[in-house]
């Protein structure tokens, strides 16, 4: 009687073990297609303030800190003053890139005004895999 116990719990155990290890995996992360989300980091970061500088070109370094995707990125680099007259941007620069560090300079600052920096890096494999990001800053007179 204890062999059959004994060998009953082994083949219970068996067949549960295996067949709870024969389920279907999901393949990814909620319809992403299997590509990581875009994760970037700004210098000057990203939602900060910087203090007046008096300099002409203000550098900005994108980094591309997650996997990056098959066919690389689009990045998309504009300012403009952040004064709510909704002037045009003065600096807009667009770039493809496999590259994890991009640099950019940032020209044609007009002297004494908070001015926004917006980013935006889109996958150029999937369209909706996007991050954005801005910070402010301005030229000292």
């Amino acid at each position: 009687m204890r062999r059959f116990l004994f060998y009953t719990f082994i083949g219970f155990s068996l067949f549960f073990g295996v067949a709870g290890n024969c389920k279907k995996g999901s393949g990814g992360g909620g319809g992403g297609g299997g590509e990581t989300q875009l994760a970037v980091t700004l210098n000057p970061p990203a939602n900060s303030t910087q203090p007046a500088a008096p300099q002409t070109d203000f550098p900005l370094t994108v980094s591309i800190t997650s996997t990056m995707p098959p066919q690389g990125v689009t990045i998309d680099v504009s300012a403009k003053k952040d004064d709510g007259s909704g002037a045009p941007p003065f600096f807009t620069q667009t770039t493809n890139t496999s590259g994890a560090n991009n640099n950019f300079t940032i020209t044609g600052t007009p002297t004494g005004v908070v001015c926004i920096t917006e980013v935006t890096v889109t996958s150029r494999t999937q369209a909706t895999n996007k991050w954005t990001g801005s910070y402010r800053y301005s030229r000292k007179p």
